[in-house]
Parts: C-alpha cells; structure tokens; sequence
C-alpha cells in the first residue's frame, strides 16, 4: 500500500471526487425512478444505494489496485431506464432477473466472447465513440450558461487561465470556485446534507418467465451494449490495455452477489472513467489508477451512508456539475477526436460513429453508443471489403 500512497496526489484524489460527483449527480434519480416502479419501499430503495454504491466502490477499488490502472465501474443507467418503465414486474420477480442478467454478463465476460467481439474494431471507432459520448457533456456544459451565467462562465474563466499556468491544478481550481461562486450565490447548500447509515435489505428472487424476456434480457442487452462496449473504448482510447474478460466477468459477479440487496446491473463506466483516465487527473498515466481507488472509496463511503444521498445530491447545483463535467472532459474528448481522425482510412467511418453516438438516438431500448458502432462497423467494412471476382 506505500506504492499507492506515493501514487496518489491532490489531483487524482480530486479526479476521482469529481467522477462520483457526475456518476451520481447525473443518474440517481433515474435509479430511484426504478426502485419506485418496482414497487420498492423507502428502506428498499436506501438499500439499493447501499448496494450500487458497494458495489461500484469495492469492484473499482479492487480492480484498480490489482491491475493498476484506472479501472471505474458504474450502475446501468440505461438500465436503470429500463426498470423505469417496467410494467406489471413486482420486486421479487424483477430479483430474479437482475440474477439472470448478472449471470448472463458473466458468460459473456469470462468466456471471452466479448473481448473478442471489441478486438474487431478499429480504435479509431472506439475513440470516435469515446468522443461522442463526452461531447453530450460538453454541450450541456454549454448550455448551462443560460440557466448560471456568472458560475459557469466564473468556472471557464478559471479552467482557461489555469490551462495556460497550473496545467495539472485546473479541475481542482474549477470545482473550487465553483463552489465559492455558488456559495456566494446561495447555491451551496453542504449544512442541509443528513448523514445517515443505510441497511441492506434482502428481497427473495422470484423466478417469472415474463420477467426475464421483459426485464432480465433488456438489462443485459442495454448494459452490454450502451454501458460495457463505451467503457472499454474509453480504456483503449486512453492507452490503457486493461484485460477485457475477466474485468466484465467481475462486474458481473459483483451483481450477483449484490442483487437480492438492489445491486441490478454493474458495468464499467466510460464518462466517469473518462476523468479518472485524462491527463487532468495527473501527468503520469501510470499513476492515473490511484483517481480510480480514490472514486472507490467514496463510493463506498456513499454507499454506507445510503440514506444522505438526496441530500448530498441537493447540495450542489445542477449546473455546477453539468460546468465542471464538461470541462474536466474536454481534453479526454479532443485526444480522442484526435485519434479517430488521424487515419485517411478510418476517418469518415469514425466521423459516421461520433455523429451518431453524439446524436443521443436509441433504437428498440439501445442507446446511441452501440448504434454508432454499429453504422460505423458497417461503413467501414463496405468501404474497405475486396470486389467480388465478378465485378
């Protein structure tokens, strides 16, 4: 443990705050939609927060100190969507398909099946995605200027002139006057956050055939393809070579252990990884890991105390997180535009994936990510393929 600490920096420890800032800020109510259409009740949805956040906190904590590289899991936020919306599903049956889901991610993690499917395509594709995914934060970023002009703008001002002279300190700067402009303003509100212990509580699985074709299937489906696929196009956009199947293959493990507690769906994360992985979070990419066991802790931390979470959600305004997001993403996003158009032969095929993944469409419950993908693969593939002997 002395190597971490003599990793670890202000930097990386403010990388992985900001990272569970925007993980959860950006996506918990979507989860406390989805306990609420399940029929939770205010004990069971404290639970869930517990188990998410135990979750996302020992698995990202574990993986990263183990391969030493910033390995960030998150919860299924499409996922999360799905449930949402969920008819007819009581607790227990939707149990017993976030088991089968689990089970199911993973057979596809330690089979390799998966990794093999990512090795297939070009890294000016997945850096294209990765860019896509991040440009959507950028732009609400941008977009909050409308709603908080003078904290937003305060957070640019400070982002471009610590760029020019503290290059490693920016994102730390930004938050910190952010949350001074915010103060100032009356928008802060720490003194009103209630910390309280949460209690996991177990819900018995029920095994329902329409909960695993309405439910179980579409998690995994989602989870695989709109969570899974950008978090590992985020790693190989970033240079870190993090072996695929087994890392899958404990997201999935993790989500069933921690299912009958709420733990429905864990994947690897992509935005928040993304500021784990950005040279703000320090210069060195070898010691970029330590703002992912930094995340880690906090989330486990945030997890134990499961009941202050909409609280503590409160106590920063929206566009703080949406300002602060969007400009610890920036350099992330450019390297990555930068390597999908590098290559003549793969430039418009990654321009094809960004536009679409950029786009926010989705398609039969699958988000724009895998679509991207998906019509950039195609393109690519027509672009490139040999002449058939009769033309």
């Amino acid at each position: 443990m002395s190597s971490v600490w003599r990793d670890f920096s202000v930097s990386t420890g403010v990388a992985g705050f900001v990272a569970v800032l925007v993980g959860f800020t950006s996506s918990a109510a979507i989860v406390f939609a989805a306990a609420q259409a399940l029929g939770a009740t205010p004990a069971q949805t404290v639970s869930w927060m517990w188990a998410l956040g135990i979750g996302m906190g020992v698995s990202s904590l574990g993986l990263s100190l183990w391969y030493r590289q910033p390995v960030l899991t998150a919860w299924s936020t499409p996922g999360a969507a799905v449930l949402a919306v969920s008819q007819g599903v009581s607790l227990p049956e939707a149990t017993g398909a976030f088991i089968v889901c689990a089970l199911l991610i993973m057979l596809v993690g330690y089979s390799g099946w998966f990794e093999r499917l990512m090795a297939k395509i070009p890294l000016a594709l997945a850096s294209a995605l990765l860019a896509g995914v991040l440009a959507r934060f950028a732009l609400d970023a941008v977009g909050a200027v409308a709603h908080a002009p003078v904290l937003v703008l305060a957070m640019t001002l400070s982002y471009v002139l610590g760029r020019r002279w503290w290059p490693r300190w920016s994102v730390p700067v930004v938050l910190l006057v952010g949350m001074a402009v915010a103060a100032l303003q009356g928008q802060l509100h720490l003194a009103s956050v209630a910390w309280t212990w949460a209690v996991p509580v177990w819900v018995s699985p029920v095994w329902s055939g329409a909960a695993m074709v309405s439910v179980a299937l579409p998690l995994f489906v989602v989870t695989m393809a709109s969570q899974n696929l950008p978090g590992v196009a985020a790693q190989r956009a970033s240079g870190y070579d993090t072996p695929v199947s087994p890392v899958v293959g404990a997201t999935g493990l993790a989500s069933l252990v921690l299912a009958p507690f709420g733990g429905y769906a864990l994947n690897l994360a992509a935005i928040t990884a993304a500021i784990c992985m950005g040279k703000e979070a320090h210069p060195d990419p070898s010691r970029r890991y330590t703002a992912a066991v930094a995340a880690g802790v906090l989330y486990i931390a945030l997890g134990l105390a499961g009941g202050t979470i909409v609280s503590l959600m409160a106590a920063f305004p929206q566009a703080l997180v949406l300002a602060l997001a969007g400009l610890a993403l920036l350099g992330t996003m450019a390297s990555g535009l930068a390597v999908a158009v590098k290559d003549e032969q793969h430039r418009e095929a990654a321009l094809l994936t960004f536009l679409v993944t950029l786009s926010g469409v989705a398609l039969m419950g699958v988000g724009s990510a895998f679509w991207g993908v998906v019509v950039g693969g195609l393109a690519q593939w027509w672009w490139t393929r040999r002449p058939s002997a009769s033309n």
